[in-house]
């Protein structure tokens, strides 16, 4: 497999700039592997495809406000940071994205808030955007970081073309959302609502919780033609024994086990054993998924519709084989789904 076999034409139009009005009535395609058969419902008829002793694992990462606008010293100018992960709390070293980059050097020194009352100087150079920042405050962790929560905005991703409004503080996270971390979110997750997550409980499905901090290179373009080529950038990953257990009971009782996102999927697939069950995990995984590849897991997937050439989109294609990966999203841009993180959802049975 080839990068260009990922290509395909997706009109600007059907990119999701916000999401729908409610969580669960975001459009669903249902795409059966067996049959090959395609089915248009709406999210929350999700219920009618799962039954008691089922499982779906949900990726509980939670996103924090990761981009700032300081100013630079001296000059003023209005510099974007973006915080990818806390490398040391008792220095308060972050690694960061900045942007414009050509500007900042180390040394610089960065003032955030109306008052200044925060400050990050600039103390290594990481990759040509990349920088380390030390920052500089007066006050406890704890009040450190509130002063990062009250200053970040929400990290939505950049193809979105408008201001972040309120709204996307608790739209751009899931409800079930625990463990802080994720510079981005786990899209399928989003569409599921509190009601929603009841009335599948009622109904005797269960939920294991995984964590995989979603990072920036979820958004990285494939830029090599020979797949195996491409490096995926490391995530901080987590699986309980508590997890594992819920899973592989399922799968000896020959349950449904459904990955809710390619987050979900991907981290499952990079703590598996010889036997094809789950074990616990925690570390960093750089796991890439494309065809041919033999999932050990999970036998169902909730997922967004994704962009050309992502490695999202290929997973999908893995997952669900290549030809009905192609049917079915030439489909979804004929019947106008919305695609990528506010877009609509895919089951894949």
């Amino acid at each position: 497999m080839k990068l260009s076999n990922f290509n395909f034409n997706l009109p600007k139009e059907l990119l999701a700039e916000f999401p729908a009005e409610n969580r669960d009535e975001s459009r669903l395609m249902v795409v059966n592997r067996k049959t090959k058969t395609i089915e248009h419902r709406l999210f929350k008829d999700i219920l009618e495809y799962f039954d008691e002793g089922d499982v779906m694992v949900l990726n509980n990462t939670k996103v924090f406000p990761a981009r700032l606008y300081g100013n630079k010293e001296k000059t003023g100018a209005r510099i974007e940071v973006f915080l990818l992960r806390e490398l040391n709390s008792e220095q308060r070293l972050w690694d960061v994205l900045v942007d414009p980059a050509r500007k900042i050097r180390i040394g610089n020194k960065l003032y955030f808030g109306d008052d200044d009352s925060l400050v990050a100087e600039v103390i290594d150079n990481t990759t040509s955007r990349g920088r380390t920042l030390r920052f500089l405050y007066d006050g406890s962790y704890e009040e450190f970081r509130a002063k990062l929560t009250e200053l970040g905005e929400t990290p939505i991703p950049k193809y979105i073309n408008r201001e972040v409004v309120p709204e996307d503080a608790e739209r751009y996270q899931t409800i079930y959302a625990k463990e802080e971390g994720a510079v981005a979110a786990p899209t399928a997750g989003l569409h599921f609502s509190k009601h929603l997550l009841k009335r599948l409980e009622i109904k005797g499905i269960d939920f294991a919780e995984i964590t995989l901090h979603v990072g920036l290179g979820t958004f990285n373009p494939v830029e090599v033609e020979d797949l195996s080529k491409h490096k995926m950038d490391s995530e901080e990953l987590m699986i309980t024994q508590e997890a594992c257990d819920i899973v592989n009971k399922a799968k000896v009782n020959k349950k449904k086990v459904c990955a809710v996102g390619t987050t979900t999927m991907r981290a499952m697939e990079s703590s598996v054993s010889s036997q094809k069950t789950l074990n616990p995990y925690v570390g960093w995984t750089n796991k890439f998924i494309f065809p041919p590849y033999d999932f050990s897991v999970a036998d169902c997937m909730i997922t967004n519709f994704h962009t050309p050439k992502s490695t999202l989109l290929m997973m999908i294609s893995a997952f669900m084989g290549h030809d009905l990966m192609k049917k079915a999203y030439e489909e979804a841009v004929k019947e106008e789904y919305r695609f990528y993180t506010y877009g609509d959802a895919m089951l894949i049975l």
